[in-house]
C-alpha cells in the first residue's frame, strides 16, 4: 500500500504530465489549421489534373501510350509505397496505416504476386520490418524536413519512376492517411504507377486540338500526376498527424485529470484515516492516565 508521501509524489507527477499533454494538444491544434488548409487546397488541383488526363488518355491507345499509362503488361511485381509519420503521440494513426499496408500485402501474396515495400516516414518501419524484413526495398527519410512539401514529393516520384523504368516493379500502390476530421483519418490505398486509366468523361461535343500532341503532353503530364499524388499524400499525412495528435493529447489530458481526481480522493481518505488513528491513540493514552 502506497504511503501518503508516495501518493502526493504521484499526484505531482501526473499533474506535470497533464501540463505536457495540454501543451502538445494546443500546439497540434495550431498546426492543424495550417495543415488542413494546405491539404484541402491541394485537392481541387489534383482532381482537375485527373480530368485533363482523362481527356488526353482517351485519345491515346496501343503502342503510342506512354509506359506510365500503358504499364509493363504484367502485374506480377508490386511495390507498396507506405506513407507514415515521423513522430509518435498521434494515437492509432500509424498502426492503422501499417494495418492497411499489411492487409494489401497479404492480399497480393495470396494471389501469387511479389511484394516489396517503399517506406516514407520513420514510424512505419519497425512494425513492417518485424514481419516483412526481406521485403523492404527502400525508404525515404522526411524527418530532416520541418514540413515536407513538393520538393520531397518530387524526389520520391523521381526515384519511383526511375525504379519503374529500370523494371524493378510492375505496379506501385500508394498507402496513406486521408484526412477527414480531427477524429477521423482513413487509411487509403490507391494505385500510383502505372497511372490508372481514368474513367470516361462526359462528351460535351467540343472538338479540342492539342499542340504538340496528346502523346507528347502525356509524357510531360504523367510524371507530374505522380508527383501531385505523392504531394497530396504528404499533405494529407501532415493534416492527419496533427488531427490525430490533437485528439490523442486531449484524451490523455482528460485521463490525467480523472487520475488526479482519483488519487486526490485516495490521498484524502488515507490522510483522514491517519488523523483518526492518531486521535484514537491520544484519547486512549489520556484515558490510561
Amino acid at each position: 500500500m502506497a504511503s501518503l508521501k508516495e501518493l502526493k509524489d504521484r499526484i505531482g507527477s501526473v499533474k506535470s504530465t497533464q501540463k505536457i499533454t495540454k501543451a502538445k494538444q494546443m500546439v497540434a491544434a495550431a498546426k492543424l489549421r495550417r495543415a488542413q488548409s494546405a491539404a484541402e487546397a491541394a485537392r481541387p488541383y489534383a482532381e482537375r489534373l485527373s480530368d485533363v488526363m482523362a481527356s488526353l488518355a482517351g485519345k491515346v491507345s496501343g503502342d503510342s501510350a506512354p509506359k506510365l499509362l500503358a504499364g509493363t503488361g504484367s502485374d506480377k511485381r508490386n511495390l507498396l509505397v507506405v506513407v507514415n509519420t515521423d513522430k509518435g503521440l498521434c494515437g492509432g494513426l500509424n498502426s492503422n496505416i501499417v494495418k492497411a499496408a499489411k492487409a494489401k500485402a497479404e492480399e497480393l501474396l495470396a494471389a501469387g504476386k511479389e511484394v516489396k515495400f517503399y517506406l516514407v516516414g520513420k514510424k512505419g518501419r519497425a512494425p513492417i520490418k518485424r514481419e516483412y524484413a526481406d521485403r523492404i526495398g527502400q525508404h525515404f527519410d522526411t524527418s530532416t524536413v520541418k514540413t515536407p512539401g513538393f520538393d520531397e514529393a518530387d524526389a520520391i516520384a523521381a526515384e519511383l519512376i526511375e525504379m519503374y523504368d529500370a523494371g524493378k516493379y510492375d505496379v506501385a500502390h500508394l498507402i496513406f492517411p486521408k484526412f477527414k476530421s480531427a477524429l477521423v483519418q482513413d487509411p487509403t490505398v490507391n494505385q500510383l504507377i502505372p497511372v490508372p486509366s481514368p474513367e470516361e468523361t462526359e462528351d460535351t461535343g467540343a472538338v479540342v486540338e492539342y499542340e504538340p500532341g496528346e502523346e507528347e503532353i502525356l509524357e510531360e503530364l504523367l510524371p507530374r500526376y505522380v508527383k501531385t499524388q505523392l504531394f497530396g499524400a504528404l499533405l494529407e499525412r501532415e493534416a492527419s498527424e496533427q488531427g490525430a495528435s490533437m485528439t490523442a493529447m486531449d484524451n490523455a489530458t482528460r485521463n490525467a485529470g480523472e487520475l488526479i481526481k482519483d488519487l486526490n480522493i485516495e490521498y484524502n481518505r488515507r490522510r483522514q484515516a491517519a488523523i483518526t488513528t492518531e486521535l484514537i491513540e491520544i484519547i486512549a493514552g489520556a484515558e490510561a492516565l
